[in-house]
């Protein structure tokens, strides 16, 4: 008998929007070459492995190319399958065991919760190459452990950047976070992630971006709650709190794929 697969689009409540992730629940740990091997078969920009254990799961996320140590969208997707499947019970919080540490997962109605570490960009000068990668002029430059952060003047800017992925692949980091204040009422701020080092040119929603999102913009507008876009070709919406030093992301999910590894 084969091994369940389940792709799910996370950060949207339609099919085909937001981003995708491969989600396999598994009785014992994998071996790495098997995760490696379907990560890039499944060409996503993260695949979820999860198991069993004690009063939790063992979460890790490949994409095609390397192990993340932060993935939101993936782990919203991976908490979706674990109660649309029946792996729990929709009022049992889903607790992922990660190389990020303890992460938290609530259903809430319509709604994924996340519990996830803040991630705090501090400002910094920009590395030879990230502005001329992205082609614009930043209002302020930061940087945590996992990626850069750029904020720009205007959404439009933001909306047309095309940026020169061979250029930013010589970046040691995670990937490029750009944002901007939203030009609507409808949203407090909008985003784009790059990351070529990491396989992916531009993520379509980067859940764990909006952990170092959600502080810079609180600096700036003096409140904690945001509803947060981003601006992909597939888009998708993320709801941020701060609490602490923690962050509550929110997001909706949609199963759009259900199959079996064969090998």
């Amino acid at each position: 008998m084969g091994i369940r697969i389940v792709q799910v689009d996370a950060f949207t409540n339609r099919a085909f929007a937001g981003n995708p992730a491969a989600v396999c629940v598994l009785p014992a740990p994998p071996a790495e070459e098997w995760m490696r091997n379907v990560a890039r078969e499944m060409n996503l920009s993260e695949t979820a492995f999860l198991v069993p254990q004690d009063d939790g799961y063992n979460l890790r996320w490949l994409t095609p190319s390397v192990e993340v140590d932060l993935c939101g969208h993936a782990t919203v997707a991976s908490a979706h399958v674990l109660w649309e499947d029946g792996h729990l019970t929709p009022a049992k919080q889903a607790r992922f065991y990660t190389r990020s540490g303890r992460l938290l997962a609530d259903q809430r109605g319509e709604w994924i919760e996340l519990d996830f570490p803040a991630t705090i960009a501090a400002a910094a000068e920009p590395p030879a190459h990230l502005l001329e990668a992205l082609g614009v002029k930043a209002s302020f430059v930061g940087k945590n452990k996992f990626d850069y952060l750029v904020e720009v003047a205007s959404e439009e800017q933001l909306r047309e950047l095309k940026p020169d992925f061979t250029l930013l692949r010589k970046l040691t980091v995670r990937g490029v976070i750009v944002t901007a204040r939203s030009s609507t009422a409808e949203f407090d701020f909008i985003s784009r992630f790059f990351a070529p080092g990491s396989g992916i040119d531009e993520d379509p929603v980067t859940g764990s971006a909006h952990c170092a999102l959600g502080p810079h913009w609180a600096s700036r507008m003096e409140k904690n709650e945001f509803t947060a876009y981003q601006a992909s070709p597939r888009g998708g919406t993320v709801r941020v709190s701060l609490r602490g030093d923690r962050v509550i992301l929110g997001g909706q999910a949609v199963t759009v794929l259900r199959g079996e590894l064969a090998a």
